[in-house]
């Protein structure tokens, strides 16, 4: 059982968006490619969906800007821009992501309290999105991820893939992703090729 796992690709993350990733919508028609395909039993998606005023946001800690480090719940945090807040515009996948083929929208970061890269846990590891059973319910073998963004959720949900998944491969998809910083991208293909996910491409998965 093929699964693929489309991380964040929500307006919020795209041009245009309140956190935009540098050419974030350029994932969209590849993504698209790969849900058409045929190739996967099984397709989806994780959506950020914060409530008004959560606590990753720098507008919840006075004197701070996005970007800048700061605390929560005791530990270090990076402060970002409000974005992808629950029922708004910017939270929506982006609209030219062939949505109708997704099996499941895992949505993600509602807690206040902590933030939430992953699609399958919080950054604390103790509350999970409980998207790890379905994907173990569907009797799913092999997972491929990609999506938004490279260097925050999408290396996170690959690795907790790993993590939380024995026996699954994992496989990070590049071309259907982008990320916020280059050094950041880097950083984050060498540490999931040192959790065992291989780094494959859209053209090797459709010509395989």
């Amino acid at each position: 059982m093929k699964a693929l796992l489309l991380v964040d690709i929500q307006k919020g993350f795209c041009p245009g968006g309140n956190l935009p990733v540098p050419h974030g919508d350029e994932v969209v028609p590849v993504a698209n490619r790969l849900i058409d395909s045929g190739y996967y039993d099984l397709i989806v998606a994780s959506q950020d969906w914060h409530p008004p005023g959560h606590g990753s946001f720098a507008s919840s800690h006075p004197g701070k800007q996005p970007f800048e480090m700061g605390e929560l719940a005791g530990k270090p945090q990076m402060l970002w821009p409000d974005h992808c807040v629950k029922a708004t515009d910017d939270a929506q996948l982006h609209p030219g992501l062939n949505t109708a083929e997704i099996d499941l929208i895992q949505q993600k970061g509602e807690n206040p309290l902590v933030d939430s890269y992953s699609a399958f846990r919080d950054n604390d590891q103790t509350a999970v999105t409980g998207l790890a059973d379905y994907l173990a319910q569907q009797g799913v073998t092999a997972l491929d991820v990609c999506g938004l963004a490279t260097d925050y959720c999408v290396q996170y949900s690959a690795i907790d893939a790993v993590e939380m998944m024995p026996g699954v491969k994992v496989r990070f998809i590049e071309d259907a992703s982008r990320g916020i910083s280059a050094e950041g991208v880097a950083n984050a293909i060498l540490e999931m090729r040192r959790r065992g996910i291989d780094i494959v491409t859209s053209r090797s998965i459709l010509n395989s």
